[in-house]
């Protein structure tokens, strides 16, 4: 069956509801952005900003030699060797195209468990290689929150799994673009990513004006995540 690209006769029941879910979880996280309700949620998506550091690093050929994330919301990972260039963007970038793999995986039932999966094994692989007991934590909690989750959903007829992975996507892409209006344009911090990659770069644009691009195309992927969402859905 060839995709509706065009989403002719948008839209369905099931198109319906990923759009409102999406909705939803876009109001919640604005309404409580500044709230402790989101914290854990907030702090997984610094783990996987810090996790796209440290991938950008090995598929470069460089070394990671730790990855922490604070309970500031902060993270660091360190790395020796690799392109910088390239390891630099792929916290902000790697952060929005996660979120955009996990909105898209919410939109069937196989493929949300594959996500799930992938996550759990992700969080545990970091479980051992983490350098701080509250990223450890971190891991932990999140392996069983999702577990849990998991099994709610596969004895009872309520797709909660779903939802959460798709809540996670939409964090991710939104964390990203608000991440760094926050820290290059509201607060400044001369130690983020883009201001680093400002003076590595040969090009002309300061922090903010790299920040300002790698906003934009994290906007780019969460509409082509939902655009997307709506095709497979069609």
């Amino acid at each position: 069956m060839a995709a509706n690209w065009e989403l002719q006769g948008c839209c369905g029941h099931n198109q319906r509801i990923f759009i409102a879910a999406v909705g939803v979880s876009t109001v919640v996280i604005l309404l409580l952005w500044r709230t402790f309700l989101l914290t854990p949620f907030k702090l997984i998506t610094v783990f996987l900003h810090e996790t796209s550091h440290a991938l950008a690093c090995k598929l470069t050929c460089g070394d990671v030699e730790g990855m922490q994330v604070h309970a500031n919301e902060g993270g660091v990972t360190q790395t020796r060797g690799g392109i910088y260039w390239i390891i630099l963007p792929a916290g902000y970038l790697g952060s929005s195209f996660w979120g955009m793999i996990f909105i898209l995986a919410s939109t069937n039932l196989l493929t949300t468990r594959i996500a799930a999966g992938c996550f759990i094994l992700a969080l545990v692989v970091v479980l051992f290689v983490a350098d701080n007991w509250f990223l450890r934590w971190l891991c932990i909690g999140f392996v069983v929150f999702i577990a849990v989750v998991w099994v709610i959903q596969e004895f009872t007829s309520f797709h909660i799994l779903k939802y959460v992975i798709l809540f996670i996507g939409v964090m991710n892409s939104l964390f990203s673009v608000y991440d760094i209006y926050d820290d290059l344009i509201s607060r400044r911090v001369h130690s983020s990513d883009a201001e680093k990659f400002a003076e590595i770069c040969p090009c002309p644009c300061n922090g903010v004006g790299w920040g300002v691009i790698w906003g934009f195309i994290s906007f780019i992927f969460l509409c082509a995540s939902i655009y997307l969402g709506l095709v497979i859905l069609s």
